[in-house]
C-alpha cells in the first residue's frame, strides 16, 4: 500500500499546484463546453475518497454532509466558491490523505458496502477502494488539465 500512498500524495501535490497557480476567479470559471471548474473538481476529488473509502466503511467523513451535496458524482457548481470555501478544500486535500494512511495504519477498515462504479468496476473492499480512488483522481486531473487551458 506504500506505493498507493505515494501516488495519491503525489496527485493532491498537483492538486495543491492549482492552489497556487491560478486567482480565486480562474478556480471558478466554468468555461465554454465544460459543466464544471477547477475547484469542483478538486472538491469532488476530496469528498468522493471520503464516501468510497469512509462512508462505504461504515464510518464517519472528515467532509460535511453540505459538501458531500455539493461535490458527490451528478452535481454542478451553482454557484463560485468563496476564499474561505477555497482554503477549507485546500486543507482537506492532505488532512484527508494524512488521515487515511493514519487510519489505514491502524487497521480500522474492517467492514465495507461493496458498491459499483460508474465505470463498471465493483468495489468490495476499502483497500479496493482507495486504490480505485487514485484512478478516478487521475480521471479528474485530466478533465483539470483541459480546463485549465481556458481559464
Amino acid at each position: 500500500m506504500k506505493d498507493t500512498f505515494e501516488v495519491n500524495s503525489t496527485s493532491r501535490k498537483m492538486l495543491n499546484a492549482y492552489f497556487e497557480n491560478y486567482t480565486l476567479e480562474q478556480l471558478n470559471k466554468i468555461p465554454d463546453g465544460f459543466t464544471n471548474n477547477l475547484i469542483w473538481n478538486i472538491a469532488h476529488i476530496v469528498v468522493t475518497q471520503q464516501i468510497l473509502v469512509y462512508k462505504l466503511s461504515g464510518l464517519p467523513m472528515m467532509v460535511s454532509d453540505e459538501m458531500v451535496e455539493k461535490y458527490r458524482k451528478g452535481t454542478k457548481p451553482e454557484k463560485d466558491v468563496t476564499q474561505a470555501e477555497a482554503d477549507e478544500i485546500k486543507t482537506l486535500l492532505f488532512d484527508t490523505l494524512h488521515k487515511l494512511e493514519a487510519d489505514y495504519s491502524n487497521g480500522i477498515f474492517v467492514n465495507y458496502q461493496e458498491y459499483p462504479t460508474s465505470t463498471g468496476f465493483i468495489l468490495k473492499s476499502a483497500v479496493g477502494a482507495i486504490e480505485f480512488n487514485n484512478f478516478h483522481e487521475g480521471l479528474h486531473i485530466g478533465i483539470m488539465m483541459s480546463i485549465r487551458k481556458f481559464v
